[in-house]
């Protein structure tokens, strides 16, 4: 009996052993795959073919969506968000690498991701992108990671707003800011300020309709916090 009690307990170790061995070679094989990928995405992404940023795009996606983003993958997706802002190419002084497409789908992943360093460079592009559809994507983004009491946030939406009333008035740009305020509002340290810039909205009839009176209800529903508040 004794013996059969022994000969058991080898068996289970044998068994327990492999186990962990057969976890551990495929943990290896995961890290090794997942590294490749890491290059490979990074290798897209960092390349001068439209195609290939794309490519890079689609499978950063399904990163974000399935919530396994590496270093590697956050630092690509930052790039492309910059792709001919920050980062520019020329050939014969001609820039080659302006896609504000790409930088506008990588500007909607980094909202997802919503960490500092995404919230970093958003703020980066809003401020520094020409592209109407670029900077809707970085402030939707912004609005999505919200402020956490970082004036920085709502003062480069309301530069933009002031840039783009002045300068290039979008109807589409205006109420993804508008939106913005609504969602940023609650913890937004100077109210004052932002009725005054949703007023801006209002009073600019180069604004479609529709989106002047989302910023007039934006200021009723604002007014009425603030009394409800005093």
């Amino acid at each position: 009996m004794k013996m059969l009690k022994t000969v058991a307990c080898g068996a289970c170790l044998l068994v327990l052993g492999s186990a962990m061995f057969a976890q551990t070679e495929r943990s290896v094989e995961d890290d090794y795959l997942s590294n490749i990928q890491d290059v490979i995405i990074t290798e897209m992404a960092n390349s001068q073919d439209y195609d290939n940023k794309q490519v890079a795009l689609q499978y950063l996606e399904e990163s974000v969506r399935s919530g396994k983003v590496s270093q590697e993958q956050r630092v690509a997706l930052q790039n492309l968000a910059g792709e001919g802002i920050v980062t520019r190419v020329r050939t014969n002084g001609r820039l080659v690498n302006n896609f504000p497409d790409i930088r506008a789908k990588a500007c909607d992943l980094l909202g997802e991701i919503g960490s500092p360093e995404a919230q970093e460079t958003l703020l980066t592009i809003a401020q520094e992108d020409s592209e109407p559809m670029v900077v809707s994507s970085a402030v939707r983004s912004l609005a999505k990671i919200g402020s956490d009491g970082n004036d920085q946030v709502v003062e480069t939406i309301q530069f933009i707003q002031r840039k783009y009333s002045a300068l290039n008035p979008t109807s589409s740009l205006a109420y993804e800011i508008l939106d913005a305020y609504e969602k940023l509002a609650p913890t937004a340290p100077d109210r004052n300020s932002l009725i005054q810039s949703i007023s801006e909205i209002a009073s600019n009839y180069r604004f479609a309709t529709p989106v002047r009176l989302k910023a007039l209800n934006l200021i009723r529903s604002l007014q009425a916090s603030n009394t409800g508040n005093n």
